[in-house]
């Protein structure tokens, strides 16, 4: 069984934060510590660069590979928190809101996959 995503009450109160509200904080950043934003294709590269690292990790961790050392361990929630940096950047740079986009690719997904996933018997069978 899969762990849950951990939830509150109001996101507001919690001080969580909203994609918008993220991404204009990853903005924040850049042009304080930054200086400026990599060129889209080096922020590219860079995610490759962090999804691999994170691909690393998930199989040694859940996949049948073992780690080599143990200074080779290192916090998923850290691997994770480098692709979704990048990710914003790319976006922000872009001129992508991630907040409408992933908005309408879940209506997307729900339209196309509303039925077909509940009747995979890869999913529905223990």
């Amino acid at each position: 069984m899969l762990p849950m995503i951990p939830t509150r009450a109001n996101a507001s109160e919690s001080g969580d934060l909203t994609i918008r509200a993220l991404q204009a904080k990853v903005d924040r950043w850049i042009r304080t510590y930054g200086v400026r934003y990599f060129s889209e294709l080096t922020n590219l590269a860079v995610l490759m660069e962090e999804v691999g690292e994170l691909a690393r990790l998930m199989a040694r961790t859940y996949g049948d590979q073992s780690f080599k050392n143990d200074a080779e361990h290192s916090a998923l929630a850290d691997e994770i928190a480098d692709v979704l940096f990048v990710l914003v950047c790319i976006a922000n740079q872009t001129g992508v809101d991630l907040e409408a986009a992933l908005s309408t690719n879940l209506q997307k997904k729900t339209s196309r996959d509303h039925r077909r996933h509940r009747n995979n018997p890869k999913l529905t069978t223990s």
